[in-house]
């Protein structure tokens, strides 16, 4: 069962193209223009050993938030089409990632349901030239468009700790959820 899908997406605002296999080795190779989150997307491939490939152009020079919005958003659809019927999958899986000051607990259920709980509290407004606050709009967009549940807590003190803690416990929780152990639906509904 091959489960990897490349799509595109082309707004007004931003022009992406996303490549993902959920049975890779960690490979990765962004550009979205925004070079921490390149770096959380790449640390996002490696600990979730999914092979991934973004190439992002947006209008950064207005501001983050539509590049990381529609990454997020295009980056969900493609897990879900890749993903399929959801047949054997474990479904719900749950990561712990410390790093260094910072834990992050991550939890997700890829249940055919989109929900976002964002327990983290961030001091600086920006690391790097990424937006903290974009930082949510990134997972609500992944869930709401890969309809999945995204649980997290993140305590710290320094921002790009908290965040790459994030963005690593999520990938492991993701990468453990989506594995095939069986052949079975995982709901009582027979659906998902």
């Amino acid at each position: 069962m091959m489960r990897k899908k490349k799509m595109s997406r082309k707004t007004s605002e931003t022009n992406i193209e996303i490549s993902l296999n959920l049975d890779g080795k960690g490979q990765f190779h962004v550009d979205t223009g925004i070079e921490f989150f390149d770096h959380m997307l790449n640390s996002f491939a490696k600990h979730g050993f999914f092979d991934l490939e973004v190439k992002a152009d947006g209008d950064v020079g207005v501001d983050d938030h539509h590049t990381v919005e529609d990454v997020g958003i295009l980056l969900g659809e493609v897990f879900k089409e890749a993903i399929g019927n959801k047949r054997g999958i474990k479904r719900m899986a749950h990561a712990i990632v410390p790093m260094d000051d910072s834990l992050a607990t991550v939890a997700v259920d890829i249940g055919g349901r989109s929900y976002t709980v964002f327990d983290i509290e961030f001091t600086n407004q920006k690391v790097g030239t990424l937006s903290t606050e974009n930082v949510e709009h990134f997972f609500e967009s992944f869930a709401n468009s890969a309809m999945i549940n995204i649980n997290t807590k993140v305590e710290g003190e320094n921002d790009h700790h908290k965040i790459e803690a994030l963005f690593k416990a999520f990938a492991r929780a993701l990468n453990d959820a989506s594995r095939v152990e069986h052949d079975k639906i995982p709901s009582t509904k027979g659906v998902l």
